[in-house]
Parts: structure tokens; sequence; C-alpha cells
């Protein structure tokens, strides 16, 4: 079993692919990555990432990262589990860029989307402290949700009506807080 990534072995990971990548190419992070950078977590069991466009070299470098950091790097994205967003490349949000690579939190509203799917403990709490950091809003959740919800018949394991009843519940219970607020 790998130890877990903090924010300065992610740090290194980007420092480390960014040098040894040997052409452009976007890395997108998502659930725990994304969640230590922006600091609702302290650490992650493993970094998961899409690449688009894939960098030459990128393959070589994770593998090398992988023994010496000695950290889990998964290639996995909402779209691995979800039909893909519309528009998500345009709401990922820029990071840093480290020699030729460009790194992207992937779309928050798709991550969301991807852990109600879910439906872990874990992925709740992910959610809402998506939405407490203003990284999506509840009318894109709901336009994302019913965009992809067509396609939801190519993912078999997905049960459409127990995800679209998770995505209504989260909605209702942020516009009631919001209510109780005023």
């Amino acid at each position: 079993m790998r130890s877990n990534v903090d924010f300065q072995k992610l740090e290194k990971l980007m420092q480390v692919l960014g040098q040894e990548a040997q052409g452009k190419g976007n890395i997108y992070f998502t659930g725990g990555a994304s969640a230590l950078l922006i600091g609702w977590r302290d650490s992650t069991v493993d970094v998961d990432l899409r690449l688009d466009p894939e960098p030459s070299g990128i393959f070589q470098a994770i593998a090398k990262l992988k023994q010496e950091l000695d950290i889990n790097i998964e290639l996995a994205s909402p779209q691995d589990f979800l039909p893909p967003v519309p528009k998500w490349r345009e709401r990922s949000i820029f990071i840093a860029k480290r020699g030729q690579i460009s790194f992207y939190h992937y779309d928050f509203t798709a991550q969301a989307l991807s852990k109600l799917s879910r439906g872990f403990d874990r992925d709740f709490n992910d959610v809402e402290a998506m939405y407490k950091n203003k990284l999506f809003s509840l009318s894109e959740l709901r336009d994302c949700f019913e965009a992809i919800a067509p396609e939801l018949i190519r993912f078999p394991s997905l049960n459409p009506d127990v995800f679209r009843s998770r995505v209504e519940n989260f909605i209702k219970r942020f516009e009631n807080k919001a209510k109780e607020e005023r």
C-alpha cells in the first residue's frame, strides 16, 4: 500500500511532470487532488487525473513518480463514470503551468455530479465543500444533469432515478438553507 498524498507531494508531482513531459498537454485533477489544492482536505489516497491532450512522455514520468513519491496515480475523471458534461473544459479552473504542461481542476460541476452518482458519505461531503467554496452553482448542477440525463443509459451501472434523486435532494437542501438564511 502506498502512502497518502499531501500538498507537498502533489506540488512535487506537478513540478516533475512538467519537467519530464516531452510535449505540450493539459492535466486535469479531480477528486482528492482538487480537495488538497483548494484546502478542504489535508491528504488523499491517490491522484486522479485526465490527460487532454496527452503530452508525449507523460506515462514514463507517471510511472517514475509513482515509485519515487510512493503514491497512487489513477487515470480517472468524471467522464469515465458519466457522459461528458457539455463545456467541461471551459469550466475547468486553471491551476498552474509547469514546463509545457498546464494543470487544471476538472470542471467542478462535473466532479459534483460524478460524486453524487456514487453516493458515498465522503462524496457528499466533497460536493458540499465544493458548493460552499462556490466552485459550482445549483443552477449549473441542475442544467448539467439535465444535459447528460438522456445519455445515462450508456452507463448501465448507474440507476438514473436514484442519481436524479440525489441531485434534486442536494439542490433542495441548499436552496432551503439559502431561504432560511434570508
